[in-house]
């Protein structure tokens, strides 16, 4: 019982701070979650723990992990009204996975390779070695959770929901790139 006051104040915080600054939340939250999931993927794969890539995925988070797709979840919410359109989720779900998932998918890749420091060829190259890969793994295992997401989850809370199982999905992000860098020396 001692453990519940702490937590449920930490919850309470990060709730009031994602009514009152939902932007600034979502994207500092995608920024701690992405930079975890690159320093796991890392200890997993038994590496030392180097820097540029979990930078990489920090800045990403902080820039774009957390506020594109605050937008994306209000506008398919505006596009695709529960009260209004036939069949709002499959809606919903077909242009998120169709369209937005990827769109997202290339410019996170392109994005954190730059990131790293990588020039534009090199980041280019990249891209092109992982993005059906990666797309086909995104449709094939966040599929699922997307219907949650979409499903149950209530829109303030759908871009937390995904981080969390971001994690897990920067973890695989990570770990395609580190192979395919190896695959290159």
């Amino acid at each position: 019982m001692a453990l519940s006051k702490p937590i449920m104040n930490l919850v309470a915080s990060y709730l009031q701070n994602l009514y009152l600054h939902p932007i600034k939340t979502k994207a500092i939250t995608s920024c701690v979650v992405g930079a975890a999931g690159s320093a796991a993927s890392q200890l997993v794969a038994g590496d030392t723990l180097k820097l540029d890539p979990i930078l990489a995925f920090a800045v990403y988070g902080l820039l774009f992990g957390g506020t594109i797709p605050h937008y994306f979840y209000e506008f398919v919410e505006r596009v695709f009204p529960e009260e209004v359109v036939a069949f709002p989720l499959a809606k919903k779900l077909l242009f998120e996975r169709l369209i937005f998932a990827p769109c997202m998918q290339a410019f996170s890749l392109y994005t954190l390779a730059r990131f790293e420091g990588k020039n534009h060829k090199l980041a280019l190259k990249q891209l092109f070695a992982l993005y059906s890969t990666v797309l086909e793994a995104n449709w094939k295992w966040l599929t699922l959770f997307q219907i949650i997401n979409l499903a149950f989850v209530p829109p303030m809370l759908r871009v937390l929901f995904m981080n969390l199982v971001g994690f897990g999905w920067a973890m695989f992000i990570a770990s395609k790139r580190r192979q395919q860098a190896q695959k290159k020396n």
